[in-house]
């Protein structure tokens, strides 16, 4: 594993980065190295938005609708000359 010295950063950072771990129930560290591999993961998942777009939102689960049957017969769009 490789070590990241990060040099002159902002006091006003650093407390929000203190804060968001504590949050998370993180170390500083931890929540850092987690930041920066989401943000890595980011840039290979927006390549492809449907890809992007279920890693976001696999975790939460599906919605099954109930769709009701079609009571029309389909017709073709009628556009203005």
């Amino acid at each position: 594993m490789a070590a990241l010295s990060i040099r002159d950063l902002d006091d006003a950072v650093r407390e929000k980065l203190r804060i968001r771990a504590a949050r998370h129930g993180k170390s500083m560290e931890s929540e850092i190295r987690d930041i920066l591999t989401a943000a890595v993961a980011e840039d290979v998942a927006g390549a492809d938005l449907f890809s992007a777009l279920t890693a976001r939102f696999t975790g939460l689960g599906g919605v099954e609708l109930d769709l009701p049957a079609r009571s029309t017969r389909p017709r073709a769009a009628s556009l203005p000359e």
